[in-house]
């Protein structure tokens, strides 16, 4: 067995879930490898267990192969007879050597890609062998080790070589490949769920559990929520809204308890407090200073902490009361917390503890035999909080199969199970976030820096300005864990310094940088003040060259309908002429009545009438009449002529 082998295998579980198969059936091609390929005088689960872990480097449990050979059985390649299996028809080759060299290639190029990464790292990788081993160290941070009591958490093989030393350079260039190699990242990522996949090797009884939450309610720890709501950085918002959004896809309900949010309204008001304290170090306070957050943010934040909450969809419920018939042992639960991790805040190991009581009070003493019928868990990014909260319910409760808290990775490595195609992003966004925490300094690690800057600056060898400096910016112990790869035994008072170099240089490089932005921001501010002056006076040019224009075209309209007014109004004039003649000539008995209608008779007398008192009284004459007909006749035509050529009517009046 080989770590290459391990790593192929891995991809090779990736490409069969691209086809959609059932999780088990995953497994399904390495055993049909193997039974294609040798010959077995007996085939037993043990041995196709350990011919898998020789060929593939894939440890998978016993129970599992033997869940996968009965369904080759079923289908009639094999007979079972007193426990043990033998073939009865040709075994199909299922191709693995053709997904293999697609597999290589994918991981051919990571290998190669961080041997190049590491030349300009502080350990450079020397040859391909010792790169593939640092991957698959990476690879074996992801486990499920608190879903299953009586497997390891890894289908990894165990690697007796622990150093963090390879795990933040993997994660510092899968966060440079995520960055500037897309191409390579996916290539990367077919490892990481091919890793995913194999996890659930083994779990063989996934194969009857339900593929929702329904039953579930997914408690929030606080850290969880504190990613959530992007206090952390950007990463890990993203890998726990993508873990959350896959939970009530599944149907699950997320929720808090009374006691976590109030413990979430401390730690974002305490962090607001220490925002410019030189010593504070927590993820809130880098964060907020890296992205410019203020102690005003943070505190209105900290105010309207129910309204986020529920704009996140996760439900507050009152912490249940203290039960005796299903209280645990609280000093058990401390003793296994204080052996697995340190808290900085006593008043932090209090809330965990009250939230395990509360997991054990909701689930009413009862031990769920899966995740998907717990009824409720309690959902952390803290794993060795996961983790003492598992030893204690192996030890000293019923709860052997199912923690009442499950770390975030594990979580997401059984959810997205359920539904790869639904949660794509998933995997890239967990990984990103584990890489990033990777980075973060151990306690160890942090401590050796705080008393080396300290000594340095007691012996003159920094100025009080560098200390400052050196306690307060959000980027130093990037530098710190990038030079040391997390090793506090490789801080050196030159790694201080190299430290204090980059940070300078990036400080005069932003400062310049910034100058250079405000530069060219003016410039262009004025280039774009010149450019809308420019478009403001050829507009200004083009509405007068067309105002004139209108004008010569409103002139000729103009003179045109008067002169056709002129002739039109003397169609009407002439007729009341003629009514007036009449009448006029009746009045003085001068008309023949044998030519003319009486009616036009009529009213022509009645317009004589009507003429003589409007004559008297407003002075109206014929030639009044005749030019208010004119000048209808001239408004009608213009308007009817201005419509048709699309000048407003208003500017002939006014022109």
């Amino acid at each position: 067995m080989t770590v290459s082998s391990t790593l192929s295998s891995l991809a090779i579980l990736k490409v069969n879930i691209d086809q959609g198969r059932d999780y088990l059936e995953y497994l399904k091609p390495f055993i049909l490898q193997v039974l294609n390929e040798y010959a077995f005088d007996s085939i037993t689960d043990q041995v196709i267990k350990h011919r898998i872990l020789e060929i593939f480097g894939l440890d998978i449990p016993e129970r599992t192969v033997q869940v996968v050979l009965r369904r080759i059985t079923r289908e009639g390649f094999l007979q079972r007879t007193s426990g043990k299996y033998r073939i009865v028809r040709a075994i199909p080759n299922p191709g693995i050597i053709t997904k293999k060299t697609e597999a290589e290639r994918h991981i051919s190029a990571v290998i190669h890609g961080l041997i190049e990464f590491s030349s300009n790292s502080s350990k450079a990788i020397p040859s391909y062998s010792e790169a593939e081993s640092a991957i698959y160290k990476f690879l074996a941070e992801f486990d499920i080790s608190c879903l299953q009591a009586y497997l390891r958490g890894t289908v990894i093989p165990n690697n007796a070589d622990n150093r963090n030393t390879d795990i933040i350079l993997v994660s510092e260039y899968v966060i440079h490949l995520q960055k500037f190699n897309p191409e390579r990242f996916d290539s990367f990522m077919i490892m990481v769920q091919g890793n995913m996949l194999a996890n659930a090797l083994l779990c063989p009884d996934l194969e009857h559990i339900t593929n929702n939450y329904k039953q579930v309610s997914f408690y929030l720890d606080t850290p969880v929520v504190i990613q959530r709501l992007g206090l952390e950085g950007r990463p890990k918002e993203n890998s726990v809204r993508e873990l959350l959004d896959l939970l009530v896809s599944l149907r699950g309900k997320l929720c808090i308890f009374s006691h976590s949010r109030d413990e979430l309204q401390r730690v974002i008001r305490g962090a607001s407090n220490y925002l410019e304290s030189p010593n504070a170090r927590g993820e809130i306070v880098m964060h907020a200073r890296r992205s410019g957050t203020t102690k005003s943010d943070l505190l209105l934040i900290a105010e309207g902490i129910d309204h986020r909450l529920a704009d996140l969809g996760i439900i507050l419920r009152h912490t249940p009361q203290y039960i005796e018939q299903f209280q645990i042992d609280e000093e058990l639960l401390e003793q296994e917390i204080e052996d697995e991790l340190d808290y900085f805040n006593p008043r932090a190991r209090e809330d965990d503890i009250n939230s395990v009581r509360s997991i054990f009070v909701l689930r009413e003493g009862v031990s769920p035999p899966s995740l998907e019928k717990s009824e409720a868990v309690l959902v952390t990014s803290n794993v060795a909080f996961a983790r003492a909260a598992y030893h204690y319910g192996r030890n000293y409760e019923e709860t052997r199969e199912v923690s009442s808290v499950i770390d975030d990775i594990t979580l997401s490595n059984i959810s997205w199970l359920k539904a790869p195609m639904g949660a794509p992003d998933l995997p890239a966004s967990e990984t990103i976030a584990f890489a990033y925490a990777a980075l973060r300094p151990s306690k160890k690690l942090l401590n050796a820096y705080l008393t080396e800057i300290n000594r340095l600056s007691e012996n003159g060898e920094i100025s009080p300005r560098d200390l400052q400096l050196l306690r307060s910016s959000p980027t130093v112990m990037t530098h710190v864990v990038s030079l040391t790869l997390g090793d506090e035994d490789a801080l050196t008072s030159e790694t201080v310094i190299e430290s204090l170099q980059l940070i300078t240089e990036e400080i005069l490089k932003e400062e310049s940088q910034k100058l250079g932005d405000e530069k060219r921001e003016h410039d262009l501010t004025h280039r774009q003040l010149d450019s809308i002056q420019e478009q403001l006076e050829s507009a200004s040019n083009e509405l007068l060259e067309q105002k004139r224009s209108n004008k010569q075209i409103i002139k000729r309209l103009y003179w045109r309908s008067q002169r056709r007014a002129i002739y039109l109004a003397w169609i009407p004039s002439s007729i009341l002429s003629l009514l007036l003649l009449f009448g006029l000539l009746e009045g003085l008995g001068l008309l023949s009545l044998t030519n003319i209608p009486r009616p036009v008779i009529l009213l022509g007398s009645i317009g004589v009438v009507a003429l003589t008192i409007l004559n008297l009284t407003l002075g109206t004459t014929v030639r009044q009449i005749h030019s208010k007909f004119e000048h209808s006749c001239l408004t009608w035509l213009l308007k009817r002529e201005s419509k048709a050529l699309g000048i407003n009517i208003d500017d002939i009046f006014d022109g």
